[in-house]
C-alpha cells in the first residue's frame, strides 16, 4: 500500500508542476488552483507513505521519478528541446533510483 501512496504522491507532484507551467505566473485561475490542490494532496499522501518507508529511499524516488516525468512531459507536451545528453541523463536518474531501491 505504501508504494501505491508513493506513486500517487509522485503523480500529484507532477500534476502540480504541470499546472504551475499552465498557470502562466498565476494569470490563469484554474491551473493556479490545480497547482495548490495538487501540491497539498501530494504532501498529504507522501506523509502517509513515509509511515512505512525509509525517508531516504522514498524522497529519492519521489524527487527523481517526479523530475523525470516532468522532463518527459516537457519534451512531449510542451515541445521542449531534447538531446542525447538529456535522455541519457534522465536514464541515469532512473538507473540510480533502481539501484537505490535494490540496495536494501
Amino acid at each position: 500500500m505504501h508504494w501505491a501512496l508513493l506513486i500517487l504522491a509522485v503523480l500529484l507532484e507532477v500534476m502540480g508542476t504541470i499546472s504551475m507551467k499552465l498557470s502562466y505566473g498565476f494569470s490563469k485561475l484554474v491551473p493556479s488552483i490545480m497547482m495548490f490542490v495538487s501540491y497539498s494532496l501530494c504532501f498529504i499522501v507522501f506523509n502517509f507513505a513515509l509511515k512505512h518507508m525509509d525517508v531516504s529511499v522514498a524522497y529519492a524516488i519521489w524527487a527523481g521519478l517526479g523530475t523525470t516525468l516532468v522532463a518527459v512531459i516537457g519534451i512531449i507536451y510542451f515541445n521542449e528541446p531534447s538531446s542525447t545528453l538529456k535522455i541519457a541523463s534522465l536514464s541515469m536518474v532512473i538507473l540510480g533510483l533502481i539501484g537505490l531501491n535494490l540496495s536494501k
